[in-house]
């Protein structure tokens, strides 16, 4: 229980249940800085970053980083490569079929 959310880990008895609370502690700190003040509707609406932040800490049922600035700055790197790209393929409405192609990566005469 943290503030007024509720944390269920499904785990087997041979982990540490010590080692368990900690996790859910490291998750539940990103989760806080991340949002600031994390709430429900936090992880209802940003369900895609609550993932992006577990899968920094877990992945296939290995703990993998419990430093929270070092889960912290990938995010911020994942997010700031993520607004990068949408930035540089947005497409202008007076385009032309070369510059839109030229934003893509691509060329008229690969087609």
């Amino acid at each position: 229980h943290y503030a007024t959310l509720y944390f269920v880990f499904a785990v087997d008895a041979q982990e540490s249940d010590l080692g368990i609370l900690d996790l859910i502690q490291v998750f539940v700190e990103a989760l806080d800085k991340q949002f600031e003040n994390v709430c429900e509707l936090d992880l209802i609406f940003h369900s895609d970053r609550v993932h992006y932040i577990l899968d920094e800490i877990v992945m296939g049922g290995m703990v993998l980083e419990t430093n929270i600035n070092s889960i912290l700055q990938a995010i911020n790197d994942q997010e700031r490569m993520h607004k990068q790209s949408i930035k540089t393929a947005t497409v202008g409405k007076g385009d032309s079929v070369d510059a839109i192609s030229t934003k893509l990566g691509a060329s008229r005469s690969a087609w």
